[in-house]
């Protein structure tokens, strides 16, 4: 694996691989606003959402660290954010501001759509210029954070693609870059195999707190199973029928040699490098946004079936073992593992064919979600608003 890569090295020190100029919405009523600025200045991206109003407690925190942890998210260079209110506003902004990276608020209430998109543009503008005149550094692999999620799995995935990316997450962790799972639904049935790779007891303990709680919700829903959601119907098609089965292939991706240093609500952030899980829904779009508001840089998502979801801060590398996937929708797929089950290379050789694609996205190239316009950003909700 080649141990360097040319990035952005931010205020802060960490390293990003895009270097995006961010239109960041508070809430719903501003999507419309931050989208007329990227209309107005060419090269900025807006980050529309449906949320923000009348959120409270556990809700609005997570609301607030998701957008926070976008707008610090090392592949952002600089941020504008347009919010209703001013007291909102300016507090996303501070939380963005410890980075260092360039960012301004703007609210709209007492001036108007028209008076925010006019001096949000001018800031954008000066934003978009200040920031492409910055230049990519050379970077240890070591500095990268890479999650994964996987997506429309079926038989291929456990014993082919999924492996794949524990293979390559395997070689990150022993070059020091920091990797992340999560996806708590779909560790159902293998929940003892993750807590048997926690590093200490106190790993564990939270790793089940967060297991459990996620199992209380289905208990107080009065869900004897979660036939219809998990597996999906496109996981059944594949030859997957319980979820245990869709588990044991799930936990491939984190590989076999590393431990899980830590546990993490939804965007929260890791203290260190190694192996994180992170409490997440097993909605790619969700689980996606929820990793680049957690501060990862590039993110494997390895499918069966076939799944197009991508992410306009977060790279995501698709990789297929399922040859009629590969062979139906090759515009999605980066990196075609359907060699390993034919017996072409072995597993290790698979995880290099990934490691490689991972650098050269970090270098610079598109992957096929970004060549595609694939920019689902899709916020967690825990409650319903007041």
């Amino acid at each position: 694996m080649n141990k360097k890569f040319w990035g952005y090295r931010r205020e802060n020190g960490r390293v990003g691989i895009r270097n995006h100029v961010v239109l960041l919405p508070l809430d719903d009523l501003s999507n419309a606003a931050c989208q007329a600025v990227a209309n107005n200045i060419k090269g900025t991206l807006a980050l529309p959402h449906h949320y923000g109003r009348l959120q409270f407690g556990e809700d609005l925190d997570l609301h607030f660290r998701t957008l926070i942890g976008a707008g610090c998210n090392p592949n952002v260079a600089a941020v504008v954010v347009i919010g209703i209110e001013p007291v909102w506003t300016q507090q996303i902004v501070d939380g963005i501001a410890k980075t260092g990276k360039p960012v301004a608020g703007f609210s709209i209430e007492k001036n108007g759509d028209l008076n925010t998109i006019a001096a949000a543009s001018r800031k954008a503008k000066e934003f978009l210029q200040q920031v492409t005149d910055y230049q990519r550094v050379e970077c240890d692999i070591k500095e990268l954070w890479v999650s994964c999620k996987c997506g429309e799995s079926d038989t291929t995935s456990g014993i082919a693609s999924n492996p794949t990316v524990g293979n390559a997450f395997d070689k990150l962790w022993e070059a020091g870059a920091t990797t992340l799972f999560g996806e708590t639904t779909e560790i159902t049935g293998g929940e003892h195999l993750v807590a048997a790779r926690c590093v200490n007891e106190d790993v564990k303990k939270k790793f089940m707190y967060f297991f459990d709680r996620y199992a209380k919700v289905v208990d107080d829903h009065k869900t004897n199973d979660l036939c219809d959601s998990q597996p999906t119907k496109g996981n059944i098609e594949g030859g997957l029928t319980t979820i245990e089965e869709k588990a044991l292939g799930n936990i491939q991706k984190i590989g076999r040699k590393a431990p899980v240093m830590g546990c993490l609500d939804k965007a929260e952030s890791p203290s260190g490098p190694g192996l994180w899980f992170m409490d997440s829904s097993s909605a790619a779009a969700e689980m996606v946004t929820l990793a680049a508001a957690s501060g990862f840089v590039v993110h494997f998502f390895p499918t069966g079936q076939g799944n197009v979801i991508g992410n306009p801060i977060l790279p995501v590398i698709k990789l297929s073992a399922n040859p009629r996937t590969v062979r139906t929708m090759s515009e999605h797929i980066d990196v075609d593992v359907t060699g390993l089950l034919q017996r072409e290379y072995d597993l290790n050789a698979a995880g290099d064919k990934l490691l490689e694609m991972m650098v050269r996205t970090c270098n610079g190239r598109n992957t096929s979600a970004e060549a595609l316009g694939h920019r689902e950003f899709v916020m967690t909700r825990l409650y319903e608003s007041a």
